[in-house]
């Protein structure tokens, strides 16, 4: 049962009851009056209902005005309650009523009459209820549609322009859609679908990830959280034990909640990247966003530290709930030791920030697949490692004879537009022995801008081979440090991977 039934039902059992006051909190006043009509259809009884616009009006028949009230709805709601017992009013949309002031306290006196004649007020409202007045009876929150009711509206919703549009859609990529506009309202979803219908004269498979392009606008920004651009022809070469366990998690990631309760699942946490510097670890956060057609956020936890007291923490937990609203989402953390190695540094506030941090990884529902990268592992702290909190640790190690093989001829390719014959791109795998990926493109890239100058005549096999022995990569310049970095990636994490390759 769906959270809008469940509401359904709960509110019909407080009429039932005749509790004096029943609160349905939300922001949706249309879906909440539905829900009310759907009650007063199927009891059957009457309901009473009245917004500014419509005025007053009876729910579940022809829904025409019956009563116009243009001085105070709150004195007509008492004159009812006064001359008929058993009744039940519902007023849409009700404002200042948080605390204790003139339009709280009228409220309350109808609540007494309410009580007396065995009647029931239904506001409708999104702010906070004054606790006097909510003593007085039972708050039910209306929440956004959830992934049932929101694949029903789209079925509708394609259902209608059948025929008359291009709608490529199949079940599948309903679900995945439906998932994808967790957090929205009714009237939101139907905007988005709406707006993305007429701009592309369609619903094509290509068009799921532009409705998550706007989600971000709906929320304040937050400066700690940026959204990243990615490039639609982006390509990670190499990582194919990541790119298979990806793959296997997408299915979960996607799965609806019922098929996790089922089984008392949870969505995947995130992965965290260690590795050589220049290896790809800053892509492969673009590369999941992409294939999982969802946006990404950079989130520099550093920016959250603030010199006056408390802000830092206000600073974090705005940060995520910006993040929590605009889920489902790749959130993608840099370095992440860092920004968290400064709790273990004797600073209080450090620990009071990296303690909401790290409870919102173990504890946050929201669609969020967190990629963080490390550089040094050893100075993240130790409870960034218990399990829960990221779905699996990868290493990323030097690309392997493979994996360099796959780089060079995708840089030769965009670059340089050019294809290597078998013989010479063996030659250059040979001489490439210890590059890390950022050295096979700088080289590569390198010659593409002599090529801008001079001409693409002058790229030939002897200036690649030229350009890649005068690189002295990252293996060589810190032969220590990459030593120790991949000894501890062999011992304690999943390599990303398939096959390994001793580096001279």
């Amino acid at each position: 049962m769906g959270n809008y039934n469940c509401v359904k039902t709960e509110v019909y059992n407080y009429i039932r009851a005749r509790t004096p006051l029943v609160i349905i909190n939300s922001s949706e006043r249309e879906r909440a009056e539905r829900l009310l009509r759907e009650i007063a259809i199927e009891a059957p009884c009457k309901i009473s209902y009245y917004t500014d616009f419509k005025q007053v009006c009876t729910l579940g028949g022809s829904n025409s005005q019956t009563a116009n009230v243009d001085d105070d709805p709150l004195r007509y709601i008492a004159s009812v309650f006064k001359k008929n017992r058993n009744s039940t009013f519902a007023f849409g949309d009700v404002k200042r009523i948080g605390d204790d002031n003139i339009y709280s306290r009228e409220i309350l006196n109808i609540l007494y009459l309410a009580k007396e004649t065995n009647s029931t007020l239904i506001l409708i409202t999104a702010d906070i209820v004054w606790s006097r007045l909510a003593q007085f009876g039972m708050l039910t929150t209306l929440n956004y549609p959830d992934v049932d009711e929101r694949i029903s509206q789209l079925n509708n919703f394609l259902s209608a322009f059948q025929g008359k549009y291009k709608i490529e859609w199949d079940s599948e990529n309903i679900r995945h859609a439906a998932t994808l506009l967790r957090g929205f309202s009714e009237i939101q979803i139907e905007n988005i679908l709406s707006s993305a219908l007429a701009s592309n004269k369609g619903l094509l498979k290509d068009h799921l990830h532009e409705l998550t392009n706007q989600k971000s606008r709906l929320y304040g920004a937050v400066s700690s959280v940026q959204e990243v651009h990615i490039n639609p022809a982006l390509e990670v070469s190499g990582l194919d034990n990541l790119k298979r366990w990806l793959l296997d998690k997408k299915r979960i990631f996607f799965a609806s909640d019922d098929e996790l309760n089922e089984r008392d699942l949870t969505t995947p946490k995130g992965i965290l990247l260690a590795g050589v510097p220049g290896c790809g670890k800053s892509f492969s956060a673009k590369m999941i966003a992409k294939q999982w057609e969802l946006p990404l956020f950079r989130f520099d936890i550093g920016t959250v530290y603030d010199k006056w007291v408390g802000e830092s923490e206000k600073k974090m937990k705005e940060a995520l709930e910006f993040i929590n609203n605009v889920s489902p989402c790749v959130v993608w953390i840099d370095e992440i030791e860092k920004a968290l190695s400064v709790a273990d540094s004797g600073n209080d506030t450090g620990k009071r920030v990296l303690g909401q941090f790290l409870f919102w990884l173990q504890e946050s529902n929201s669609r969020v697949f967190l990629v963080a990268t490390a550089n040094n592992i050893t100075s993240l702290p130790f409870e960034l490692f218990r399990k829960g909190r990221f779905s699996e640790i990868f290493f990323i190690d030097l690309p392997n004879k493979n994996e360099r093989e796959a780089a060079i001829r995708l840089y030769a390719k965009k670059s340089l537009h050019i294809e290597i014959d078998k013989c010479e791109m063996e030659k250059l795998v040979n001489l490439s022995n210890g590059f890390s990926y950022s050295d096979i493109e700088y080289s590569i890239k390198d010659i593409a801008q002599m090529a801008l100058s001079e001409g693409q005549n002058i790229v030939n096999f002897n200036l690649l081979s030229s350009k890649f022995n005068e690189i002295i990569p990252i293996s060589k310049n810190n032969p220590e440090m990459i030593r120790q970095i991949r000894q501890w990636g062999k011992e304690r994490a999943v390599p990303a991977s398939t096959s390994e390759e001793v580096i001279k």
